[in-house]
């Protein structure tokens, strides 16, 4: 039987909360004073009235570019409010980046920290729709706008002040109330069209699968522009009708301390976070925390084993998702922790297949392919990319979602993260589109084609990306610290290569397509220059 979806809306389940517990803290900003549900219901009633005295209409896409912070909750709650689309946008974007992501979107208003003006303000012409932005802080001084041709930069506070009526505006399920963008490999960013059914299966997903309840408290430093942030961790304590901790950024140094602090009991950590984390110097104090789980992907059974006896962590979570696909792997609360198994299929909702990744057909249990999935409820997964049909219909070949990903399912049903199939480079919890940074690269003068891929700096290590160069005929290598200052105003700092190398050709297929494989299994080459063993920086 369907599920009931009708009140599967940011709105409704916010509405709800304040009337149930309207006195129960919800969110707290880092060492700020906490908002209880009603007061986040009120707030977004006030942003919801005043975007549309703005102006904003139901479906308009908006563009968020804020750190963590809790405009970031209010513009996001706001516009859903009012059937508007939240357009997250990943903070270290600038250059051709952000103006992909805006003109994508066709969006006209935006909200928007004071310190991403001026990049905004280097893309202006190329962004000819954007005309209002909306900035949160400190009062406005005249020194912190830039000199816009057209944009008009106004306070968040004009939002603040909107009418705390109720909003008459029936929002549904089907209704899209977030654009994501996550990285291609042979174009740009895709922007993830999902609707309300897609956003809420995300926070009811952590709510069963790790037992929230209204007595958990959810520590919170993932970015806000992710669905780990956003829509697992934000939207599964909204679900679950328990309260959080929001913080400005994932700071390793102060992570356990920070969870001792607030009194968390679940916290998410992402790749490369584990290890920061197991970098710092143990303390005395590291096992006195409340953490009863702890959602860690992907880890090895050395880091779980770390993690648990050094923090003493009673239970982790696995899982498998994407923005596009929902989280359709769970590890069941009743089974064993395995490092590297993300769990079974919740099939209430979902099915889930490993396939050969040549014909799309199913392979026997143990045999590693790759991963294709379906909803089995309508509007409970993306509903296509942004203006981008034919990467859709790519995508969802033989009515399959292709994810890219590879792995395995055991005989018990449980399935094993492999890597990925595809090109698109994942570093430390981003995913970077190699298209991308190679569309950058090939504006540096002399450049005549690039490929650029993920390699491991060391065995088990992390992705780290190599660009290889060829050069026009009679060009002489420049320095690479040249071509990164190049790089560096350009693309988002995690984008940024660390190994740049020279070469004489590319390796291509008879038909010309580059064969970035040969590449990536040939590795780091002795050539290769590394900017982190030339003491190069690359700052946020």
């Amino acid at each position: 039987m369907a599920a009931d979806k009708s009140n599967w809306v940011v709105g409704k389940v916010l509405a709800q909360q304040a009337r149930e517990r309207g006195d129960q803290p919800f969110m707290q900003y880092e060492d700020g004073e906490p908002y209880t549900y009603a007061q986040a219901h009120q707030i977004t009633n006030r942003v919801g009235n005043a975007f549309t005295q703005e102006g904003v209409a139901f479906g308009e896409n908006v563009a968020v570019m804020l750190h963590n912070n809790m405009e970031h909750l209010w513009a996001w709650f706001g516009l859903n409010r009012i059937g508007a689309v939240h357009v997250g946008i990943n903070t270290a974007y600038k250059g051709r980046f952000l103006t992909h992501v805006l003109t994508n979107a066709g969006s006209r208003f935006g909200v928007m920290e004071r310190e991403f003006l001026p990049w905004l303000a280097d893309v202006e012409d190329t962004v000819p729709e954007m005309q209002t932005v909306f900035v949160p802080g400190e009062p406005l001084q005249a020194e912190d706008i830039p000199a816009f041709k057209r944009i008009q930069v106004r306070h968040f506070d004009e939002l603040l002040a909107g009418s705390p009526d109720e909003i008459d505006v029936e929002v549904t399920y089907r209704d899209i109330g977030v654009i994501m963008y996550t990285s291609g490999t042979t174009g740009p960013s895709k922007g993830v069209l999902m609707p309300h059914g897609h956003l809420y299966l995300f926070g009811l997903g952590m709510k069963v699968h790790t037992g929230l309840t209204p007595e958990d408290r959810y520590y919170i430093c993932m970015p806000l522009f992710h669905a780990q942030g956003s829509l697992m961790q934000t939207y599964g304590t909204l679900v679950a009708g328990a309260s959080a901790v929001l913080v400005k950024q994932f700071r390793a140094s102060t992570w356990i301390d920070d969870i001792r602090k607030y009194g968390a009991t679940v916290t998410n950590s992402l790749g490369v976070m584990n290890d920061f984390i197991l970098r710092q110097p143990p303390k005395d104090t590291d096992r006195d925390n409340q953490l009863r789980m702890m959602s860690a992907l992907p880890v090895t059974e050395d880091t779980l084993k770390q993690l648990r006896e050094r923090f003493d962590i009673p239970k982790f979570n696995e899982l498998f998702g994407m923005t596009e696909v929902n989280i359709p792997v769970w590890r069941p609360l009743d089974a064993p922790d395995e490092a590297g198994c993300s769990g079974k299929v919740w099939d209430d909702f979902f099915d889930l297949i490993i396939a050969d990744p040549d014909t799309d057909e199913e392979l026997p249990r143990n045999e590693v392919g790759e991963i294709l999935v379906r909803p089995k409820e309508p509007f409970c997964f993306m509903q296509g990319y942004n203006g981008m049909p034919d990467r859709t219909v790519d995508t969802w070949r033989n009515f399959w979602f292709h994810t890219g990903d590879a792995g395995r399912m055991d005989e018990r049903g449980f399935v094993w993260y492999i890597d990925r199939i595809k090109d698109t480079i994942r570093r430390r919890g981003e995913n970077i589109s190699s298209y991308e940074v190679e569309a950058v690269l090939l504006e540096y003068p002399g450049v005549e084609e690039v490929a650029a891929v993920a390699v491991k700096a060391e065995e088990g290590g992390e992705d780290e990306v190599l660009a290889c160069l060829v050069l026009k005929a009679g060009e002489t290598p420049p320095k690479p610290e040249s071509v990164l200052d190049f790089c560096v105003p350009r693309m988002p700092y995690f984008c940024v290569p660390r190994y740049i190398e020279f070469i004489d050709e590319i390796p291509k297929t008879p038909t010309q397509k580059i064969q970035k494989n040969k590449l990536r299994e040939r590795g780091l080459s002795d050539a290769a220059w590394d900017r982190e063993a030339a003491g190069y920086k690359v700052r946020r």
